[in-house]
């Protein structure tokens, strides 16, 4: 019976690691604090961006009484060129109290003519009354001379208005996407490199302690790095669905709200392509642990995988056109890029799903050459173990 126990017990090894990795980490108060400050990060911003969205500017302006009228036009015409903008305009007797008005900031600005047109007036730069005063005053000014010349400004203006047309959609679903996409870019790096580090710290200061030795008389090493992997890869995705939870929440409430619809699918793609992607790494990350003794050796056996990773991070955002198409199907890259392509909009289905069957492929094999490299070179001692004598030591 005893034995039944213990064979039970040690084909289920890789779930007791797993779940000690979990519990480790889930308690850990660095771990605890820098997820709570990221979500204050996160949620600072989207209520930022949704105040100042929601929010009405409210600017005065003063005239002399000659220039009251083009003031009231102003004002009038102001709401509807920027519905967030209010401008109220007042009199004042004459140029030096109008100054005095700008100059105190009791007034934004100071509309008056010179010369042959208009200048505003402002203690400091006021790029959103300058705009709204420019449009207006324009608008104001085609009306009076369409008048005299007994017509309307829409005749004289027929046929000289541009309008936008985006080859990649609309621009603010373009400028969103490039947001997100950044974002989610920013978040793969984050977790492949906190808990790929991780990964090999645990890895080496337990081989450095030699407590690997112990834990070698009572499971397989292959359980040992299946629950190293499985549990920190658990614990990345419920960072990261958090993460993104929050945001879509947190989108909700700003004016780009309409487009959570059309997020949810890209999103829900990154999920699983970040899944494939990090548990190869976190394979990965593992042997560079096992071919390092001492903490010392982990910066030379671990800097591929940190360059790799800021590759990726690089590649994200600095590839573009047919490069961009053609690392979206080169794994790991491809965890990031695809899902930044599927949120562009216009990639078609297969395109996602070959990419993944390579990125699984990819992980499959990186598993397997990474348990060999791992078992075999986690007992060494004596220094940094090389690739070539990890693949060829003996069991």
């Amino acid at each position: 019976m005893s034995t039944t126990t213990t064979s039970t017990s040690t084909s289920r090894a890789w779930a007791l690691v797993a779940r000690r990795e979990i519990l480790v980490k889930a308690v850990d108060k660095g771990f605890i604090i820098g997820t709570l400050l990221t979500l204050a990060i996160l949620g600072g911003w989207l209520g930022w961006t949704a105040y100042s969205a929601e929010r009405t500017n409210m600017y005065a302006v003063v005239t002399t009484s000659a220039d009251a009228a083009m003031g009231e036009q102003v004002a009038e015409r102001a709401s509807h060129l920027n519905d967030k903008t209010v401008v109220e305009t007042r009199t004042v007797a004459d140029a030096d109290a109008a100054t005095a008005e700008v100059d105190s900031g009791a007034a934004d600005g100071w509309l008056h003519r010179d010369g042959t047109g208009w200048t505003l007036t402002t203690k400091s730069s006021k790029g959103e009354l300058l705009s709204v005063t420019q449009q207006a005053v324009r608008g104001a000014t085609i009306d009076d001379q369409a008048k005299a010349l007994g017509t309307t400004a829409a005749d004289l203006e027929a046929g000289s208005v541009v309008s936008p047309h985006f080859l990649e959609g609309d621009a603010e679903r373009a400028g969103l996407a490039q947001a997100v996409g950044f974002a989610m870019a920013l978040l793969f790096f984050m977790a492949a490199l906190m808990y790929g580090m991780q990964i090999a710290y645990s890895v080496v200061e337990e081989k450095q302690s030699r407590i690997v030795e112990i834990i070698a008389t009572s499971i397989p090493l292959r359980h040992l790095l299946a629950g190293k992997v499985l549990g920190n890869t658990v614990m990345a995705i419920l960072q990261m669905v958090l993460y993104i939870g929050v945001g879509l929440i947190g989108l909700s409430f700003t004016p780009y709200k309409a487009f959570i619809p059309a997020l949810t699918g890209p999103v829900a793609w990154f999920i699983v392509f970040f899944t494939t992607g990090f548990i190869a790494l976190a394979c990965l990350w593992a042997v560079a642990g096992s071919l390092a003794s001492r903490m010392e050796d982990l910066q030379s056996t671990s800097a591929p995988l940190t360059y790799l990773i800021m590759g990726i991070y690089f590649g994200s955002f600095l590839l573009s056109g047919n490069a961009k198409v053609i690392a979206s199907f080169v794994p790991p890259v491809s965890a990031v890029i695809m899902p930044m392509r599927i949120l562009e909009g216009g990639v078609p289905l297969w395109q996602p799903i070959v990419a993944l069957a390579l990125m699984l492929a990819f992980g499959v094999a990186t598993i397997i050459i990474g348990e060999r490299l791992y078992r075999r070179s986690l007992l060494q001692s004596g220094g940094r173990v090389s690739l070539k004598a990890a693949w060829s030591a003996a069991e």
